[in-house]
């Protein structure tokens, strides 16, 4: 059987990089405002930032104006792409699979497609399409930034 959980640390990861994306102005976004505009930890942060730092979604600025920058564009990062940093595989193998039979059973064709859907959703939506949607959103709640 296949299942999909998805941690804190991968929701704060995608909240981490939507707010980065949200405030870049050509400054670094320092971590203190993060933890305060998103309400998570700044140590949480700190560790989750390191992740997507190695993997080059963000580089790092040193010093008292520092802070952290989108090394792309957002249109060049998924959600999947942020997600597998902190998440590894979307879409695993349970260990409750004992036997052969149950591991060749034609259910295992659902929980294929289910993956492969779970994957088309997440690898098709960049943090360029969540900024749109939080603009859609508060335009929408009747607010207007200017």
């Amino acid at each position: 059987m296949f299942y999909m959980k998805i941690s804190s640390k991968g929701r704060y990861a995608l909240r981490l990089m939507l707010d980065i994306a949200q405030h870049d102005n050509g400054s670094p976004v320092r971590i203190k405002d993060i933890s305060s505009r998103q309400e998570i930890s700044d140590k949480y942060l700190e560790q989750i930032i390191s992740i997507l730092n190695k993997a080059g979604f963000v580089r790092s600025i040193r010093g008292p104006q520092g802070g952290y920058l989108l090394t792309h564009k957002p249109e060049e990062y998924t959600v999947g792409m942020i997600l597998r940093q902190t998440e590894g595989d979307l879409m695993s193998l349970s260990s409750d699979t004992s036997n052969e039979m149950e591991k060749a059973s034609v259910i295992n064709r659902v929980w294929d497609k289910m993956g492969k859907a779970v994957n088309d959703i997440v690898d098709n939506i960049t943090l360029q399409d969540l900024l749109d949607w939080e603009e859609e959103q508060t335009e929408e709640a009747g607010f207007y930034v200017i």
